[in-house]
């Protein structure tokens, strides 16, 4: 092999930290040649003010400098023209996973609590963070659009980049990640009506490039309301995670958001319990809001629905929790050792313990 195809072959293995594809597949790297010890690369950005430029010039140096007989670099960085990003976009959107599509091989698990304040957003943060750890591709719409708080718990600020009517969504922990919370100023409240809400999801789903994901998690907001049926509509293939704690009252309203899967014709794959027990010194338990609440939801649910709703997993109160979702980096990366990492862990590999393949699909074959 050449010391040219050898270059070429380094820059492949260079991905893209936003569309997370190989530079060269993307046909980014219109020129690459090696002159005595020097290569000579020119990298296309998609846009001028591309926010990871640092990130892909580090890595194309690293790569070049990797091929043996290469100790400098001469790495010039361009802008694509709009047709080179038109025909980038079109390549693209040629691949992209239809969500929608019942031969769809994306897990879409939409995560719902009857009310708020039961950790539903954190919970959604850390199986998303759990399965990308895991190696699967995942990808996280934060569909609370009123209360949205997935940015700060995947600790990303980055805006998503635009390519002309493609958005591409900042990477998180290896997760793919787009809330509304990403398009405005500071704290600014959302103050929409229904259509507007459907439309905001919509677009989350056509216009952001996700590629080809294992699982797509969508936080959903407390109740159920417009996002709630506009996902059954716009996702008739996604299943309902149910959230709740222990208490009574709380399991009652969260009743309401599995059973909505009665209209939605939607599967209710499990029901998880958090704020279970505060564990003390001494090895007792704190049960701060009662017990046994999700184990009654999920026989409930399971009556009413006419299938198993398991009970997942009962995630104790741990101030590592709290503490990683201030952070921005979620409990099983900030705290991999603590209970409630573990059982998040645990749940999540119980979600997608079904590998993606073609097993009871059907097959366009003419015979």
């Amino acid at each position: 092999m050449s010391t040219n195809e050898q270059l070429r072959t380094a820059l492949s293995k260079v991905i893209d930290p936003e569309l997370r594809k190989s530079i060269t597949e993307l046909n980014m790297v219109p020129h690459a040649s090696v002159e005595g010890n020097t290569a000579r690369v020119t990298v296309l950005l998609t846009i001028a003010g591309c926010p990871m430029r640092s990130t892909i010039e580090a890595d194309v140096r690293a790569a070049a400098l990797s091929v043996p007989g290469i100790s400098q670099v001469d790495l010039e960085l361009g802008v694509m023209s709009p047709e080179q990003r038109k025909e980038l976009r079109d390549s693209l959107a040629g691949r992209r996973t239809p969500f929608s599509d019942p031969n769809s091989l994306t897990r879409v698990i939409a995560v719902a609590s009857g009310k708020g304040g039961v950790g539903k957003s954190s919970i959604t943060a850390n199986l998303a963070t759990a399965m990308a750890a895991d190696g699967l591709k995942v990808g996280l719409i934060d569909a609370d659009v009123y209360g949205f708080s997935i940015p700060a718990l995947m600790g990303t600020r980055q805006n998503p980049t635009r390519v002309d009517e493609m958005i591409l969504p900042p990477v998180a922990h290896g997760v793919k990640v787009i809330s509304i919370g990403m398009f405005l100023d500071s704290n600014q409240p959302v103050i929409w009506r229904g259509p507007m809400l459907h439309r905001a999801l919509e677009q989350f789903l056509s216009d952001v490039y996700f590629g080809d994901l294992d699982v797509l998690l969508l936080d959903l907001p407390p109740g159920t309301g417009d996002i709630a049926i506009s996902v059954s509509q716009l996702l008739p293939n996604s299943q309902l995670l149910v959230v709740t704690t222990p208490q009574s009252t709380a399991t009652q309203v969260a009743e309401r958001a599995g059973t909505i899967s009665l209209q939605t014709q939607q599967k209710v794959i499990g029901v998880v319990e958090n704020m279970s027990y505060l564990q003390l010194p001494d090895g007792t338990r704190m049960e701060i809001f009662g017990s046994g609440g999700g184990q009654v939801l999920s026989d409930s649910l399971g009556e009413q629905l006419g299938y198993p709703v398991p009970l997942l997993g009962q995630l104790p109160l741990e101030e590592s929790l709290r503490e990683g979702s201030d952070a921005g980096v979620p409990v099983v990366l900030s705290d991999p050792d603590a209970e409630v990492s573990r059982r998040l862990r645990q749940i999540s590999r119980t979600l997608v313990h079904r590998p993606r393949g073609l097993a009871g699909r059907s097959l366009p074959l003419n015979v």
